[in-house]
């Protein structure tokens, strides 16, 4: 099968006709410098020279401090003999950067483990994949080990702390997000004693998707990589957190590889979390109201909020889009309702909402949402809740009423990280419960 943009190229090109029309206002900011290599928010990949300016796997390294339950931590890349490599940090010896590729063992192995040693450095340790051997300029994901600077770490907090140390928390960002867009909450779990990994998937995959292409082989590269940091050794824990249905469809994307490939994987699962989302079921609107959202940003309907559980019902039923976003939510529309019917695209998405809908880990769940989300309406995040509730699976919940789409968190932090503490100290991870009491 051709890709979907090749199918429906005209629908798609008048929707981005409009998109375009609509964003002209960034287009000044988007043709402005990069910024320097050495601003610590960079996240592009730079070429090695000019000759070879492939594939790149980009590592920032330091050593962490105030760390005593932990000595090792391993952090596999696959296929990493592929990848060229530049930006190594300083603390790596100048002789083992004269190949550029990665060939010898001591390498492999570099990239594969970080010794946790007491330093007064804080920078993380980071493993950046870029998307594909022509284009650098944003990463599949990246992962994350723990703050050197944990806070509260006591000896009656050993057992909690070294539970944390033994998970990897994997956030699935919504549709449009970039490694940028996570670092906040990447940075919240490092804090707090967790390994993350931030997977965004770049628009341009998503519009040019193939059952089998690209998009399905950057999810089977993180497959892999989880499965072999499982393998390790025993003990080894998994946490999701997705973001909107784009997250919460790669949640059942990896969910679907986990069960065909080694369904033992599933059982490491401890938590999924679930922001805005979901809407289990191939709805044309909501795929149009998401593209929508990530094609206007701020000027769409979607970012905007309420003050209250009343305007939050009076803005999700009477307020409407602006003409030019009310077109291009048409057109998109329109687009999907063929999309979404091609046989072999409808059979895709339907095998994976099954496995979202009834072969869920045995594990707690925590759903975020907002009676003011124009993208994901409050009413089918609560029908799936009561459905998932219904097979026995604990199932807890939070409507934050009055934020937008995917945006909880920046609106109310404090109650945001709390309700994630809450779970997962309280229902994930009971030993950081029992500590505390």
């Amino acid at each position: 099968m051709g890709s979907l943009y090749g199918i429906i190229q005209r629908p798609l090109l008048a929707a981005a006709a409009v998109a375009a029309a609509s964003v002209s206002v960034e287009m000044p900011e988007k043709l402005s410098p990069s910024k320097s290599p050495s601003s610590p928010d960079l996240i592009k990949s730079s070429p090695l020279n000019d000759t070879h300016s492939s594939l790149v796997s980009n590592i920032s390294v330091s050593k962490l401090s105030n760390v005593s339950s932990v000595t090792r931590v391993h952090v596999p890349v696959p296929d990493i003999k592929k990848y060229w490599f530049s930006n190594l940090g300083s603390e790596i010896a100048a002789n083992q950067m004269s190949s550029s590729v990665l060939s010898s063992v001591a390498l492999q192995n570099l990239y594969q483990s970080a010794e946790l040693v007491k330093a007064h450095k804080s920078n993380l340790f980071t493993v950046s994949v870029p998307t594909s051997a022509s284009s650098t300029e944003e990463v599949i994901y990246r992962w994350h080990l723990p703050h050197p600077s944990l806070t509260g770490v006591s000896e009656n907090s050993t057992d909690c702390l070294a539970a944390k140390s033994r998970t990897v928390v994997v956030l699935l960002g919504w549709l449009g997000a970039k490694q940028k867009h996570l670092k906040r909450y990447a940075e919240w779990y490092t804090k707090m004693g967790f390994h993350v990994i931030t997977f965004t998937f770049p628009m341009s995959e998503i519009l040019s998707y193939q059952v089998g292409g690209k998009a399905e082989k950057d999810i089977e590269l993180l497959v892999n990589h989880l499965a072999d940091w499982l393998e390790e050794e025993d003990g080894k824990n998994l946490v999701f957190h997705t973001f909107s249905n784009t997250g919460w469809l790669m949640y059942g994307a990896i969910l679907d590889k986990f069960y065909k490939n080694n369904s033992s994987l599933v059982r490491s699962i401890r938590g999924c979390i679930v922001d805005s989302a979901p809407v289990a079921a191939a709805d044309p609107l909501v795929w149009a109201s998401g593209f929508s959202a990530a094609f206007l940003k701020k000027r769409s309907v979607a970012t905007k909020g309420s003050t209250s559980l009343k305007e939050s019902i009076t803005l999700v039923s009477e307020s409407k889009p602006a003409v030019t976003e009310a077109a291009l939510l048409l057109v998109l529309e329109k687009f999907f309702q063929v999309v979404l019917n091609l046989p072999s695209v409808n059979k895709r998405l339907t095998d994976v909402l099954d496995v979202l809908a009834s072969q869920q880990p045995k594990c707690p769940q925590l759903y975020i949402y907002s009676s003011a989300d124009r993208v994901i309406p409050a009413s089918s995040v609560e029908a799936f809740i009561e459905e998932q509730r219904k097979t026995g699976l604990e199932v807890q919940a939070c409507n934050f009423i009055s934020t937008p789409h995917v945006d909880h968190f920046r609106n109310d932090p404090q109650r945001y990280t709390s309700q994630l503490t809450n779970f997962l100290e309280g229902r994930v991870f009971t030993c950081c419960h029992n500590c505390k009491s």
